[in-house]
């Protein structure tokens, strides 16, 4: 089951990061964040999803449909920036005034809040790691990751993580990105309490699957150990109440191994070919000699046949030979049918 959705838009963007810092900070409420400050994006959340709280400035509800705001959004709440306002209809709250009589205002209103106090929030959240390595190159290893992860996003709230250094993934999308995982990884490492208010802004979609953009420039990554990547997924998922994170792992990741240990399973792509066999095998040796036994008990091997189409759209990963292949496996071997 989804997590609830609160989100706040303003595009002032000093505001809004003063109020979101505040509420995830202070209010730890029980519900997925997201903050905006720039109206598109929040429209893009909700042609995908239901908003069940929507705090948003005066200025910003005017570039929307108000009725599309009403289809998507359970209770909207307005930070009134005049002193006046002639609509009884919609329920507005000070703008200029402290962060803790915006919130309060909001837990008075919301049902499901009446009750909530902060040590109810203090549960601690843990989603399961899909690894996805192969010693063997071009091996269909990332249009598995995004087919598996559109699928399981149908049901689930599901990150999708690439770790290549040349992904190709923005051109492949067509879209260019002003942040991406180093842009994650920075606030990890120099202003935690800042990460959880940045997040939001830096996640993307794609059919439903959530991304982090994966690195723009190689630069400093071998510098990031396994431990820290395993630690900042753990974060990531807390913040973001994700059940399920798919790694897109790649050798030029340092500590590799670290976090494919805490994978609860890991998928490896074989091929028929001297080449791929030896290379596989050289693998499983390695495994054995540095008595990695739990990589190797939790690695699942893929070999898949020749298809003849796959499709050139990413957003339609889950259609086709591919997909109904990936469905076979989620099956049995994710969800044990």
């Amino acid at each position: 089951m989804k997590q609830k959705i609160m989100a706040v838009c303003d595009t002032e963007e000093a505001y809004a990061y003063r109020l979101a810092e505040y509420v995830l900070e202070k209010g730890k409420l029980p519900y997925a964040f997201h903050l905006f400050t720039e109206v598109e994006k929040l429209q893009d959340l909700m042609e995908r999803e239901e908003i069940a709280i929507l705090l948003i400035a005066e200025s910003a509800l005017k570039l929307i449909k108000e009725e599309f705001v009403r289809q998507k959004v359970l209770q909207l709440f307005v930070l009134q920036e005049n002193e006046k306002s002639d609509r009884e209809d919609l329920c507005y709250i000070s703008k200029y005034q402290s962060p803790d009589h915006i919130l309060e205002r909001i837990f008075i209103s919301v049902e499901d809040l009446a009750d909530w106090t902060e040590h109810q929030s203090t549960t601690c959240w843990e989603a399961k790691l899909i690894g996805m390595y192969s010693p063997i190159k071009r091996c269909l290893q990332t249009s598995f990751a995004l087919t598996l992860g559109q699928m399981l996003a149908r049901k689930h709230k599901v990150l999708y993580l690439n770790f290549e250094y040349y992904s190709g993934l923005g051109q492949m999308l067509s879209r260019e990105f002003s942040a991406d995982m180093m842009d994650v990884m920075y606030y990890f490492q120099c202003a935690k309490e800042k990460l959880a208010m940045r997040l939001p802004a830096v996640v993307q979609n794609i059919n439903g699957l959530d991304y982090i953009p994966p690195i723009q420039s190689p630069l400093g990554l071998r510098e990031i150990d396994g431990g820290q990547w395993a630690q900042l997924c753990a974060d990531i998922a807390e913040i973001g109440q994700y059940e399920y994170i798919i790694l897109d792992l790649d050798d030029c990741i340092n500590g590799i191994f670290d976090l494919l240990k805490q994978c609860y399973r890991i998928y490896t792509i074989t091929k028929e070919d001297r080449f791929a066999e030896a290379k596989l095998r050289q693998y499983e040796q390695m495994l054995q000699l540095y008595e990695m036994e739990e990589v190797a008990e939790k690695t699942v091997k893929c070999r898949f046949p020749v298809f003849q189409k796959l499709p050139s759209d990413l957003e339609m990963m889950t259609h086709g030979e591919l997909a109904g292949y990936v469905r076979s496996i989620m099956e049995e071997d994710i969800y044990g049918k």
